[in-house]
């Protein structure tokens, strides 16, 4: 699954504007290291919002900062509410929200007093089912425009720093700098991208919330065609639904003086992007397939993007064989056994039976979660076998579906072509069992 969240605002009245001021330190400190999650090649963190602490993908895809899935956030309040419509991509109709303005954001010793947020009323518009962790919000340029800040993909660290004399030192001798434009506070690069034997120029937005390689979309440019060997995929999801298109390779694409050889890209159809407000000779995306092959410092303020190779940047480019995209269904209480670490007094224990009884463990419930299909692509290996949509993941190659995390199901989804998948599954209360191999059509 990829998540992709551009969007338009319309509001129902006139409002006035408010300043953002983004984020400060709020102490002596000439950087701050903050943890992260990476998952699916995203990027998670923790945020407090007017005093509770929510989960939130950092994204530079985005303008504004965007909150949902707060059904279950107690004595979370927000000022000056507003109602709006929010719109983006996918091919469905704008959606209901709200705008609050002047909250206090902050994490660790880093304070945004003024921050607008954009509230979504749609508790069925949830990504946290898809991600496998719980997903409140999503923010963008304020987190961005006022320091410099590394994104670390090998350690999961982001490092935000005050004084830019210290760490440009680092810079000089171990990063690449490549110029950017930021463009209704969103940036964006030159690179170049080879079909049909052709280098052609792009330029693309550096979009962190974006778990693809490479978007390039379909008939914007005379030059970028979908390649004779694509097939059909969903690619995402967006404020306004689905976004589908084509997957396939491309032979080469170039940013600045690196270079990665036959990357899997996606090609959104243009009814899942009508609704975007392009800039000016926008053709497409960079993502976090590409990102996390680097450690990354963003330098809004003074327009540079520096990038060096990380231990990831020559691993294979992959997709997901199987047809199948999985979502977290909700939990379920699962019995399983605890090993005691204590000493025997008995030598032996029997039931009533006189059969040997193991005393060394003891039963436990705890909860895991349940995993469900959500999509099947249409003549996949997995649609083939006779997967389908809602089926419920019980097992997968023997091993009980709930022992894995999403994060570790999807990595075996694009393991390796030719390897065959034994799927157990609940369908309409009934036990089923699929065997599948999967395999590359790129």
């Amino acid at each position: 699954m990829r998540f992709l969240f551009c969007f338009w605002i319309f509001f129902t009245f006139s409002v006035s504007v408010f300043s953002q001021d983004g984020f400060q330190f709020e102490t002596d400190k000439t950087k701050i290291t903050i943890p992260f999650q990476l998952i699916n090649n995203l990027i998670f963190i923790p945020i407090n919002v007017n005093g509770v602490e929510l989960n939130f993908l950092l994204d530079t895809g985005v303008e504004e900062t965007i909150l949902l899935s707060l059904d279950d956030k107690e004595g979370l309040n927000f000022n000056n509410v507003e109602k709006i419509k929010l719109r983006g991509l996918g091919k469905e109709e704008s959606i209901e929200g709200l705008r609050s303005n002047n909250n206090v954001l902050s994490v660790k010793e880093l304070v945004d007093k003024h921050h607008n947020l954009y509230i979504v009323l749609d508790q069925s518009f949830n990504f946290s089912t898809h991600i496998g962790i719980p997903v409140n919000g999503i923010i963008g340029y304020s987190f961005f425009r006022n320091n410099l800040l590394e994104i670390n993909y090998d350690k999961k660290k982001l490092i935000v720093y005050k004084d830019t004399k210290k760490v440009q030192k680092k810079i000089n001798r171990h990063y690449i700098r490549i110029p950017i434009s930021i463009e209704r506070n969103k940036p964006y690069a030159q690179a170049w991208v080879t079909m049909d034997e052709k280098e052609i120029a792009a330029k693309l937005l550096l979009d962190i919330g974006n778990s693809d390689a490479l978007w390039l979309f379909q008939d914007v440019s005379s030059e970028i065609k979908v390649p004779e060997k694509s097939f059909d995929d969903f690619l995402g999801k967006g404020f306004s639904g689905d976004v589908l298109g084509k997957r396939t390779r491309i032979s080469n694409f170039r940013l600045g003086t690196f270079e990665f050889k036959n990357p899997i890209i996606a090609m959104p159809d243009l009814n899942s992007i009508k609704s975007v407000s392009m800039v000016e000779n926008r053709v497409g995306s960079i993502g976090g397939e590409i990102f996390k092959r680097f450690s990354v410092i963003v330098d809004y303020r003074n327009k540079q993007l520096f990038l060096a190779k990380s231990n990831h940047f020559d691993v294979p480019f992959q997709y997901n064989m199987s047809g199948i995209e999985l979502q977290n269904e909700g939990m379920q209480w699962v019995q399983e056994t605890v090993p005691l670490k204590t000493i025997n007094l008995i030598e032996n224990t029997f039931d009533e039976n006189g059969n040997k009884v193991d005393t060394n463990f003891k039963y436990k419930f705890s909860l895991k979660p349940i995993y469900t299909i959500a999509n099947v692509r249409k003549d996949s290996p997995a649609e083939r076998c006779g997967l389908r949509k809602g089926d419920v993941i019980i097992s997968i190659n023997k091993m009980m579906g709930y022992k894995y995390s999403l994060q570790e199901i999807n990595e075996i989804l694009k393991s390796e072509d030719g390897k065959w998948l034994n799927f157990e599954i609940e369908r309409n209360s009934q036990i089923l069992k699929f065997k599948f191999q999967l395999k590359s059509i790129l």
